[in-house]
């Protein structure tokens, strides 16, 4: 349970990144935006809370009702209430004037939902890098950027990287604070405010007990268990995968998780101690976690996965399994059960090390859990945007 940070409660309001609420409960909220969403819902510091999604097309929404899809509905009450504000625009426009007026626009919206919830004193944090660089805010006392990637390097995103380099640009001006989950996302915003580093952390509750039954399809693969889990695209070291199945043929490596580009993994499919299985559940990976002899953060190096603080390295330690890493930054330090090399083909020279240590003893498993909660990450963020709107 979160701790009271302030003497007294404080008007919140919260966006999104990219993603809707719907979004996030469909992923079983399992992101950082999901997960820091939740947690201000029963802050003891939260007076009243306005979560927001970012601009929508209303042509596409109203089409939705029309045939009848309905969205997760939103836990409201007097104290909490959800916005969705709509845009004519079928995407975000790419230009930096057109952004410009997308996001004053925006920004228009969410303070008619502060006002029409009463708010005052409101501690905007946004998780939206263009919320956050484009919309003034003005009629909020303080405005903080969540920065969970360097969004000027997600390849998805390349047409608007001279958007988002602008909108870098005008935070610097701005002096609003930044919390980035890893140094160099820092170094690369260069904020002039307050800058702190919050990690990545884990669910307490998703992880405690007795260990429980591995899911089917990972019953049906032998061990040794290696396991990846998230999207699958371009961020992942294919070559070095290869070379890795190669050198060790008893190591089953399963890839879990959306296929974000085919092409990228087409040379993983058909090698047969190669696994590529679609996301599950979040229990189900609780589980795949659990009942794995090791797991694998196998990114290719690129400057996204320099600034990336893996949440899947906390995920896997919760789980107690050991970790194979390649060598950045944000991954020093976490563990001595995160095992480091250059490459992802290295893994082979230090994989009869991972095996022998096994999973983590009880006590200590929980130890890390305990100590890399989500509550003890917001609590830092609560307390930087509560003094930038102070």
């Amino acid at each position: 349970m979160s701790a009271r940070l302030a003497t007294a409660p404080r008007d919140v309001v919260f966006t999104f990144t990219f993603e809707t609420w719907a979004d996030a409960v469909a992923r079983g909220m399992a992101r950082p935006p999901d997960r820091l969403a939740l947690t201000l819902l029963r802050h003891p510091d939260v007076r009243r809370l306005v979560v927001a999604d970012p601009p929508r097309n209303a042509a596409r929404r109203l089409a939705k009702r029309a045939l009848g899809q309905r969205s997760p509905e939103f836990p409201r009450d007097a104290a909490h209430t959800h916005a969705a504000p709509l845009t004519w625009r079928r995407v975000d426009p790419v230009s930096i004037p057109g952004l410009e007026r997308e996001w004053r626009a925006y920004d228009e919206a969410l303070q008619a939902a502060a006002r029409a919830q009463g708010m005052s004193d409101v501690a905007v944090i946004t998780a939206s890098p263009f919320a956050a660089g484009y919309s003034p805010f003005d009629w909020a006392t303080g405005t903080t950027y969540y920065a969970r990637d360097d969004w000027t390097e997600l390849p998805a995103r390349r047409a608007w990287w001279p958007a988002l380099r602008e909108a870098y640009a005008r935070l610097r001006v701005s002096g609003r604070p930044v919390v980035a989950v890893s140094q160099a996302i820092l170094d690369r915003i260069e904020p002039t405010g307050e800058a702190v580093v919050v990690p990545n952390g884990v669910e307490p509750s998703e992880w405690l007990g007795p260990r429980p039954a591995g899911p089917p399809w990972l019953e049906s693969i032998p061990h040794p268990r290696a396991l990846y889990v998230g999207t699958l695209d371009s961020r992942l070291d294919v070559p070095g995968l290869l070379t890795l199945a190669r050198a060790r043929p008893d190591l089953h490596v399963v890839l879990l998780g959306i296929v974000g580009d085919e092409a990228a993994i087409a040379p993983l499919r058909g090698i047969p101690n190669l696994h590529v299985l679609p996301p599950t559940d979040r229990a189900g990976l609780v589980a795949a976690v659990r009942n794995v002899d090791l797991c694998l953060v196998s990114h290719a190096r690129t400057p996204l996965t320099e600034a990336m603080s893996p949440l899947k390295i906390y995920e896997y330690l919760a789980g107690g399994a050991p970790v194979l890493s390649i060598d950045l930054p944000p991954v020093r330090g976490i563990d001595p059960r995160v095992l480091l090399t250059d490459t992802t083909a290295q893994f082979a020279d230090r994989l009869d090390e991972a095996l022998g240590l096994g999973p983590a003893e009880e006590a200590e498993r929980l130890g890390f859990v305990a100590a890399n909660s989500w509550s003890s990450r917001h609590d830092r963020i609560l307390e930087v945007a509560l003094r930038a709107a102070s």
